[in-house]
């Protein structure tokens, strides 16, 4: 297995503190991402490191539910949160470009999250694992040109 992790990044014509802003709500993430239909903050959470939020997921006829903890909050410069609290690292940085900001997501799949793979798939895990990895990178292109398309709709 190669290729754990993966970025792709867009140049948006909005304020690094206004694509954090939005991006950091991840009550928005359906109306962007292809994958992740819903998402929505523990009780009294909030886009702060440590906090948790859950999120459901709907694939082709698979539905599933996730718990995630918040690893970086630094509005115009970086929001990043772990699937699972150590299984998968999802994120974006701001950088402040001419004409706007470079907004990069990133993903990548941590040991922890194989063992977890190959823990629930056994001899299917290498393949749930490609699986995942083929849709990170759709799933990038993809939500990376939603957000800009939005933030740049006012």
């Amino acid at each position: 297995m190669s290729d754990l992790n993966y970025s792709e990044s867009v140049v948006v014509a909005a304020s690094p503190e206004a694509l954090y802003d939005l991006v950091s709500d991840v009550t928005r993430v359906g109306e962007w991402s292809s994958e992740c239909r819903a998402c929505w903050w523990d009780e009294g959470a909030g886009a702060k490191v440590g906090d948790w939020f859950n999120g459901r997921n709907e694939s082709g006829d698979r539905t599933w539910e996730t718990k995630s903890q918040i690893a970086a909050a630094e509005r115009g410069k970086e929001f990043a949160w772990l699937v699972g609290g150590s299984y998968v690292r999802w994120g974006y940085t701001f950088a402040p470009v001419e004409g706007g900001t470079e907004l990069t997501e990133s993903w990548a799949f941590l040991p922890d999250g194989i063992a977890f793979f190959h823990d629930n798939f056994g001899a299917e895990a290498d393949a749930a694992i490609e699986s995942r990895k083929a849709s990170a990178r759709s799933g990038i292109h993809d939500t990376l040109a939603a957000i800009k398309r939005i933030a740049e709709s006012g």
